[in-house]
C-alpha cells in the first residue's frame, strides 16, 4: 500500500476513455501461458483520432514461445465495426488479461502499466475534480466499490499486485485469476467507413 504523504491530494479527470489504454495490452498467452502482448499492427500509422484504436488491426506476440496471432474488424458493408473494451479479458483476442487480481471481492484488472498508474492516481486522491463530460470518460464509469473511501487501502494495495505482476513473464507467475471468465461487453456497434486511414496497404504478389 502506498503511504499517505504519498497519495496526491485531488485528482482532475480530463476526460481519458478506457480505449486510449488498448494501444498496449498485457494478455496470457493463449499457447504457453507466458506473458504476452497485443499491439496495434506495426505497420500502420498512428490514430488520428482516439476511437480509431477500437478498430486497428491487431498483433499478438508472445515473446517467450514465439506465438503470434492477427485480428482485424469485422466488416460491415463499406464500414468496420469496432470493439468494446472492458472486462478481464481483451476485446481483440479475447485472452485473459495478465494484469489482474482479487480486491475487496472483486477483480481488479488494467492492460497495461499506464493503466495502472491512472487508477492508482484516481483511487488515491483525496479531492476528485471533472473537467469533462462523463459520457465516454473512464473514472465516471468505475465500479462504485472502487471508489468507496473505505477500500481505498486495499484496492491501492492491490495496484501494486498489478505493478508487480506487469513485471513478470513466465506461466507459474501469473495472477491464479488470469483466466476466462466471459465478462466482456457486448459488441460496440460503432462504425468506421473503410475510407479512413486503415484501409490496407497494397499487395504485391507475395505480399505488403
Amino acid at each position: 500500500m502506498e503511504p499517505e504523504s504519498s497519495r496526491p491530494s485531488r485528482h482532475v479527470d480530463s476526460g481519458r476513455w478506457l480505449v486510449q489504454f488498448t494501444d498496449r495490452i498485457l494478455v496470457v498467452c493463449p499457447r504457453c501461458g507466458s506473458r504476452a502482448l497485443v499491439v496495434p499492427r506495426p505497420d500502420l500509422e498512428a490514430p488520428r483520432f482516439v476511437a480509431e484504436l477500437l478498430f486497428m488491426p491487431r498483433r499478438l506476440v508472445c515473446t517467450t514461445c514465439g506465438h503470434t496471432d492477427a485480428w482485424e474488424a469485422d466488416k460491415e458493408g463499406a464500414a468496420l465495426v469496432g470493439m468494446a473494451p472492458g472486462g478481464t479479458e481483451d476485446p481483440f483476442f479475447r485472452q485473459p488479461l495478465w494484469l489482474q487480481t482479487r480486491c475487496a471481492g472483486h477483480i481488479l484488472w488494467a492492460y497495461n502499466e499506464k493503466h495502472v498508474r491512472e487508477l492508482a492516481a484516481y483511487v488515491g486522491a483525496v479531492l476528485r475534480q471533472r473537467v469533462a463530460s462523463p459520457t465516454t470518460a473512464m473514472f465516471p464509469r468505475l465500479p462504485a466499490w472502487m471508489k468507496r473511501a473505505g477500500n481505498r487501502p486495499e484496492v491501492l494495495a492491490r495496484l501494486g499486485t498489478l505493478r508487480e505482476l506487469a513485471e513478470r513473464s513466465a506461466p507459474d507467475e501469473r495472477s491464479d485469476t488470469a483466466h476466462r471468465r466471459g465478462d466482456r461487453p457486448r459488441l460496440r456497434r460503432s462504425t468506421l467507413f473503410r475510407s479512413g486511414p486503415y484501409q490496407e496497404p497494397a499487395r504485391g504478389p507475395d505480399g505488403p
